[in-house]
């Protein structure tokens, strides 16, 4: 999935709380767009491995979401926002294809890594490759809360997200032709 999905999708789990607890609405939005794009910061290393924990991150997460119930203030929510997003990135890894600049093709039978099992889980495929017209459309329909719920830069960060998630739908599929070889 584009990372806007990802994104939207971590504003859309925490909107409800900052909907109920509006002081806290700028921590949990930082925490969330920051959970929402953490796990790629590893398409430098092993995509999909090193900073993806779908089994691992529910733990982490469930901690986290703890700790700021336990603990309130704007630092617990911010990172409970973040760990759940990012778990929520590594589990929605799975839902869509493999980390290949090309996953149409369906060349690889891995989507996101299980460090418990130690194995990869299989792409479920649900979404078909990131950017997408499905994935377009499921990035628009997460922002919706956060538009509602968040407002002032978090509003005109999620406009510009969804402007760029229906560009990047429109020219995925191009973009592999135009990289250069030694990036495939």
């Amino acid at each position: 999935m584009m990372a806007t999905t990802h994104v939207f999708a971590g504003l859309a789990a925490v909107a409800p709380v900052a909907y109920l607890l509006p002081k806290l609405s700028t921590p949990l939005a930082v925490g969330a767009i920051l959970g929402g794009l953490a796990p790629d910061f590893d398409l430098v290393f092993d995509h999909r491995r090193t900073f993806h924990f779908p089994v691992v991150g529910a733990a982490i997460a469930a901690l986290a979401v703890a700790v700021a119930v336990t603990v309130p203030g704007p630092l617990t929510a911010a990172l409970a926002a973040l760990a759940v997003a990012a778990w929520l990135h590594a589990v929605s890894d799975a839902a869509g294809s493999g980390p290949e600049m090309d996953p149409w093709n369906h060349r690889h039978g891995r989507a996101v890594y299980d460090h418990v099992r130690g194995r990869w889980l299989r792409p479920r495929r649900w979404i078909r490759y990131d950017g997408s017209p499905e994935d377009a459309a499921l990035a628009t329909a997460l922002a919706v809360p956060a538009l509602v719920v968040f407002e002032g830069p978090i509003d005109v960060l999620v406009l510009v997200g969804v402007a760029l998630s229906i560009a990047y739908a429109l020219l995925r599929r191009r973009l592999v032709a135009w990289l250069p070889d030694w990036l495939e």
